[in-house]
Formats: C-alpha cells, structure tokens, sequence
C-alpha cells in the first residue's frame, strides 16, 4: 500500500512566484488552511519542497 501524507497550506502565495501559485494548486491547495492527502512519492516531495515555506507536512 502507498504511503499517503497530507499537505495543508498555512501561508499566502500573494507575493509568491507563478511556479510556486501553479505548485500550489496542483497539491491540490486553495485556502489557507486547506489539506489535500497526496501519494508520498518523489513526485510530490519534489513539489512540496518548491514551497516548503507555505505548507506544512504530516503522515496521513
């Protein structure tokens, strides 16, 4: 079975990079404080990494 984590954004993306809004919306994310439950794979921690400084990270 696929691990599973689950993103939740706690920042902004006013300010932010095209990429890092466009990252953003892909994990799924809209609201502050909207969670998405993502595959953990190097796909997504990729991603995640690009805007580590807007969400927050736990295991689902």
């Amino acid at each position: 079975m696929d691990k599973k984590i689950k993103v939740t954004l706690v920042k902004s993306t006013i300010g932010c990079t095209k990429k890092q809004k466009d990252t953003v919306a892909a994990l799924g994310l809209r609201k502050i404080g909207s969670s998405n439950v993502v595959t953990d794979n190097d796909c997504s921690r990729g991603m995640i990494k690009v805007v580590s400084h807007l969400v927050s990270v736990v295991e689902a």
